[in-house]
């Protein structure tokens, strides 16, 4: 039955209307993206099958648009309006970056450095270079790494510190593994990290781990 034969409060659009965004399922909330079913199944149908084939959202957002378009009443349009949808939520988090301070608003950094790594099939070391009021300069991918490791280079780390003129940095990696507990070799190379950057008198601030759902601080677990 499509969904605009339904009962209006149980419709997704409706009941987000009403209810809010957070009172939706994830299937509802990709029927709501999707807007349109397939011949004998609705939005909702396509949405769980989608849920069922890739097994979560994070594979949803991740997947290649080869995969994406094999679900029946996907396609190009749809994998690339997707693509689109989650790019403005990094930028809307990055704009958040720019007009606050970032250490003290550990939420907005969080849920930013989880949406670009967080999808991530490979390790991704992630800069993020901080004026003296701890807001956000630039933000920059250095180094990339295998799905075992990233080789990071603190003269390159350091070269681009004092090339934005950064007063501080926050560093930000995934782990492919899905686990966000912190290795030796992460505790290691931002010790080393830091240690150079007070050098040339540039803080640093934090160090996050991305992994399956959750971010762990190095500084809140003492380590820096």
């Amino acid at each position: 039955m499509p969904i605009s034969d339904w009962p209006a409060g149980e419709r997704p659009r409706e009941k987000l209307l009403t209810r809010g965004a957070q009172s939706l399922s994830d299937a509802e909330l990709l029927a709501i993206f999707l807007r349109t079913g397939i011949p004998g199944k609705s939005a909702v149908d396509v949405a769980r099958d989608m849920i069922n084939v890739f097994g979560s959202l994070k594979a949803i957002l991740s997947a290649s648009c080869n995969d994406f378009c094999d679900i029946p009443g996907l396609g190009p349009g749809k994998y690339a309006l997707l693509q689109a949808v989650t790019e403005l939520a990094q930028r809307c988090l990055q704009e958040k970056m720019l007009r606050e301070d970032v250490f003290a608003n550990s939420g907005v950094t969080r849920r930013f450095v989880q949406s670009k790594l967080c999808r991530r099939g490979r390790e991704v070391f992630l800069c993020l270079f901080l004026d003296n009021q701890n807001r956000l300069i630039a933000q920059e991918e250095l180094f990339l790494g295998t799905i075992d490791g990233a080789s990071v280079h603190p003269r390159e780390v350091v070269k681009q510190a004092l090339y934005h003129n950064a007063a501080a940095l926050i560093f930000a990696h995934n782990h492919p593994s899905g686990m966000a507990e912190p290795s030796q070799a992460d505790i290691s190379i931002t010790q080393r990290l830091k240690r150079l950057l007070e050098e040339v008198d540039i803080r640093t601030l934090d160090h996050l781990i991305v992994g399956d759902g959750e971010v762990n601080s190095l500084a809140e677990k003492g380590l820096i």
